[in-house]
């Protein structure tokens, strides 16, 4: 089972890497409008969440993947921890893309956009639910998963006002609609919005911990 769970999470992977190559050759083929730069449109492209997650997503099962293939003994803990964290992840942008952003945009490449916002996803879910157990992991691992879209959201806010848009010479850039105060009549409007996406990814994370703990097999102890 092991051997073959880790085939799937290889086909995943390579399915989430096809995704955003594809994805990449889009927001690459971009005409910057005036003002703007073809580095600016790099840079945002790696600013999307939905891109670091799957990005995430791809190293953790890609590495749980090769580890399971060619070791005899279970993931070392910064596996499980990357995997907790992309499955994270991959949650809440399934969940925020789905809920709030669906229909927003057209898509320039539907099924690669499906992967990412919805395929990938429920794909990691599976995984932490099927798949063989994971590491038990401590409860303070929580609050290193969340530390990294904490960090995404100041910087995002940061850099927001600083960046022309690509797509319409605006004076700023945000990457989602949410996260915009010019968009959403300031920023206490958009705090609330990163209020309530910081308590969902907490309250994921803490759920994610938690699956993998209660499903954990505690290796055998030597004896003698």
């Amino acid at each position: 089972m092991t051997k073959t769970w880790s085939i799937l999470r290889l086909i995943m992977a390579a399915l989430i890497l096809a995704a955003v190559v594809t994805e990449f050759g889009n927001a690459m083929s971009t005409v910057p409008a005036e003002g703007s730069s073809k580095a600016t449109v790099l840079v945002n492209f790696f600013s999307y969440f939905t891109i670091q997650s799957n990005l995430f997503a791809l190293a953790a099962l890609s590495a749980a993947a090769v580890w399971a293939l060619t070791r005899k003994t279970r993931e070392p803990v910064w596996i499980a921890v990357l995997l907790a964290a992309a499955t994270t992840f991959m949650a809440i942008t399934g969940l925020v893309y789905n809920l709030l952003l669906r229909g927003i945009a057209l898509a320039a490449t539907p099924w690669a956009n499906e992967v990412l916002h919805l395929i990938g996803p429920v794909c990691l879910i599976v995984d932490l639910l099927f798949a063989p157990p994971r590491r038990r992991l401590p409860w303070p691992t929580v609050a290193a998963i969340i530390a990294w879209p904490i960090a995404w959201a100041v910087y995002t806010q940061l850099r927001g006002e600083l960046v022309v848009s690509p797509l319409t010479g605006e004076g700023w850039w945000y990457p989602y609609p949410f996260l915009n105060p010019h968009v959403q009549d300031g920023y206490l409007v958009v705090s609330f919005y990163v209020a309530g996406i910081a308590a969902a990814f907490t309250l994921v994370a803490w759920g994610v911990v938690a699956v993998g703990r209660r499903r954990d097999v505690p290796e055998p102890v030597a004896v003698g």
